[in-house]
């Protein structure tokens, strides 16, 4: 009953705040729809005792009056529809944002990174677009309580025992909540397997993997794979459904055995002549719409709890607020208290990591272990390592995507940590190896790297032409107005390549960058293609470098490309074992060396 309760009071509050003028047309609207059922019944009670006397005129008039409430039942619940079905659309739409401010709202990635929190952000996903019916429901079941309530004042004006008739829906309710309660657990508990079910069915319909899965022929593992996960899903979920229905059926069966007895004892007082026709024929409408009543209650009670449940996840799935700065000791081991800190406008000493260590949420297994590491204001800096060696969650820690699992990141002398993480990200310009592709109109695609400015075609066309897409902008019907991809429209596909240098346009919208970030974007290129776009970016980190102090940060796993950079910093096993340029670390006969000379050969 709780979340019952809870989910009808937020649910008329966010209903209430969405619109409130359409919310009281559609509560009056429905009020008298929901009354004029009862009143059917006792205007039937009339018009049987007066046909039955030989009143003709009275008859005629009473059921021109049921012929009206009749109207008035269907038409101004027709009407409140069009009024609760805008109001729930907006509900809904404003749930929706709280689910991407609750997924995007926190500081960092590790929450994303947790299976529970990304089983719960499925769940709510998958329920969410059933919460538009929810001020549907809030409404009918406020009708259905008016409604109950006049149908027993009705039933009591015949005899006071007939007030147990509604009584008797408890059970059926209480139980109706139970059964719910079976259906839901369930639901949580394949949460996993639905999750990993669906990914499946995503990977054999997504035509950037189906290709692979049809040369590999890995459609039979795969399609048997999907369906032993559904199978399990299924059989857990259909077997608490069963229970369900069994558990509803009990409710049901005690509420009919009540029904039937209310009949009867109306049809034993009419044969003792205390009740007339009329009054027989009321009960027998009247006990008609209980039945309804109950059952619509049971159906709306059902619903609310699954809203309950679902807005319960989303309440829980926020971020809690983060802990006020306490004292971190340094590496003195004095005490020294954390304070808010601003991003400098020019980095003037730069960036230093001071035992950097960091492991993934849940994992346990340090990725970095004691990173100690100076990279100057205005440098270029290129991270080498095999698969693994921590390069990218070095990347991701700069960018502020994570804090450290130990030690501090300093930005001129300023920590990170006390750095709002959004003032800190509105200055780094990233470019990953698994950029995005935005499936928008190509201004759009373009300017969300400064979402400020994404209307302003001079600013967009200015970062087009610093990456040198204007002739990927020609190539578009429409220009900066075409549309890019398939998904949603008849939009223009573009090839990797051209994907990568609207990636590296989105990047050049940021003017002021302090950290230019390039994390294997072009791993799929060749190594002309490749040494092309870090020249080219080279040459803008430049000038940001010359301009601000901005640093430069690059992966490549191309040696050619990591001979630009100033400084080359060699991670293994997730720790600093070279640090220097390249012509210091290829003398040096380390790892470095290794890599490098090993690349040459087979470029030989």
């Amino acid at each position: 009953m709780r979340w019952v309760v809870g989910s009808a009071v937020f649910v008329m509050r966010l209903a209430a705040a969405v619109d409130r003028v359409r919310l009281l047309k559609a509560i009056g609207l429905m009020a008298l729809g929901y009354l004029a059922t009862p009143l059917v019944a006792l205007g039937l009670r009339e018009f049987t005792d007066a046909a039955v006397s030989g009143r003709a005129g009275t008859a005629t008039l009473v059921i021109t009056g049921v012929a009206v409430l009749l109207v008035m039942e269907l038409m101004l619940g027709h009407f409140a529809h069009l009024s609760y079905f805008e109001v729930g659309e907006l509900a809904e739409t404003d749930l929706n944002e709280r689910l991407i401010r609750t997924v995007n709202g926190s500081s960092g990635l590790e929450r994303l990174d947790d299976s529970t929190f990304a089983d719960g952000v499925n769940l709510v996903r998958e329920e969410l677009g059933k919460t538009r019916t929810a001020v549907e429901s809030v409404l009918q079941l406020g009708g259905l309580v008016l409604q109950m309530s006049l149908t027993t004042v009705l039933l009591v004006t015949l005899d006071p025992r007939l007030a147990l008739l509604p009584l008797a829906a408890l059970p059926s309710v209480l139980l109706g909540q139970r059964a719910q309660g079976l259906v839901e657990r369930a639901r949580e508990a394949t949460a996993e397997s639905t999750r990993r079910t669906r990914h499946l069915l995503d990977l054999a319909t997504s035509p950037a993997s189906v290709k692979e899965i049809r040369l590999f022929h890995a459609e039979p593992p795969l399609m048997l794979e999907q369906d032993a996960c559904w199978s399990r899903t299924s059989a857990a979920l259909r077997s608490a459904h069963l229970r369900a229905a069994g558990v509803r059926a009990l409710g049901q069966l005690a509420f009919a055995l009540a029904y039937g007895g209310a009949i009867t004892l109306v049809i034993w007082e009419a044969a003792r002549g205390r009740a007339g026709a009329g009054d027989v024929v009321m009960v027998i409408t009247l006990a008609v719409q209980v039945s309804v009543q109950v059952a619509g209650s049971a159906t709306l009670l059902t619903a609310l709890q699954g809203v309950g449940r679902t807005l319960d996840r989303l309440t829980s799935l926020q971020d809690p607020a983060p802990p006020p700065p306490a004292a971190r000791a340094d590496r003195s081991g004095r005490a020294a208290a954390l304070v808010g800190a601003s991003v400098p406008e020019a980095l003037a000493e730069g960036i230093r990591l001071e035992g950097v260590g960091f492991a993934y949420p849940g994992t346990g297994r340090m990725i970095l272990r004691d990173v100690d590491l100076t990279i100057p204001a205005g440098a270029s800096m290129a991270l080498v390592g095999e698969n693994g060696a921590g390069k990218t969650t070095l990347v991701k820690l700069l960018c502020g995507l994570y804090r450290p699992t130990s030690g501090r990141i300093l930005v001129d002398g300023a920590d990170l940590a006390e750095i709002p993480p959004r003032e800190w990200r509105a200055r780094v310009a990233p470019l990953f190896q698994d950029f995005a592709r935005f499936e928008l109109l190509l201004r759009e695609n373009v300017g969300v790297g400064d979402v400020a400015r994404v209307e302003e075609e001079a600013a967009v066309t200015r970062a087009v032409g610093q990456a040198r897409a204007d002739g990927i902008v020609a190539a578009v019907p429409g220009g900066l107005s075409g549309l890019l991809g398939h998904g949603y429209g008849p939009g223009v596909e573009l090839s990797g390549g051209q994907w990568q240098t609207l990636g590296l346009a989105r990047c050049m919208m940021r003017e002021d960058p302090l950290l230019l970030v390039l994390d294997e974007p072009a791993a799929a290129l060749d190594a002309a293609a490749e040494h092309a776009i870090f020249d080219r970016y080279a040459t803008l980190s430049g000038e940001a470098g010359h301009r601000r102090g901005a640093i430069t940060l690059f992966v490549s796993h191309r040696f050619t490309t990591v001979r630009m950079a100033d400084m080359i910093v060699v991670l293994d096993g997730g720790e600093v074992v070279e640090n220097g340029d390249h012509r210091a670390l290829v003398s040096h006969s380390g790892l470095y060396s290794e890599l490098y000379h090993l690349q040459e050969r087979i470029y030989r």
